[in-house]
């Protein structure tokens, strides 16, 4: 567990070094993976028809809900590490 949570702190600094932007899909599921992880379920009401990006990211957030914590740091490690040999 505490090899996970290290190898998690270290994807959010490694996907700050990447060179080029993701595509809007592999930052949604940034997105939701890491807040799945470090919060738990969604919360608080879904955003407005307006606001398109804040509705995107609940959205995918809360395709996730009631997947575990650990499962979720993973994923997130995963797709850092895929980003980085191709955003690089």
């Amino acid at each position: 567990m505490a090899d996970l949570k290290a190898d998690f702190a270290k994807a959010q600094k490694d996907v700050k070094t990447l060179t080029q932007r993701p595509d809007n899909n592999d930052m949604l599921f940034l997105y939701a993976h890491f807040k799945q992880a470090s919060e738990g379920d969604v919360s608080g009401k879904r955003p407005g028809m307006l606001d398109m990006v804040g509705r995107a990211k609940y959205d995918a957030w809360a395709k996730l809900s009631g997947s575990k914590p650990d499962a979720a740091m993973k994923a997130y490690i995963d797709k850092v590490a895929a980003l980085l040999k191709s955003h690089k």
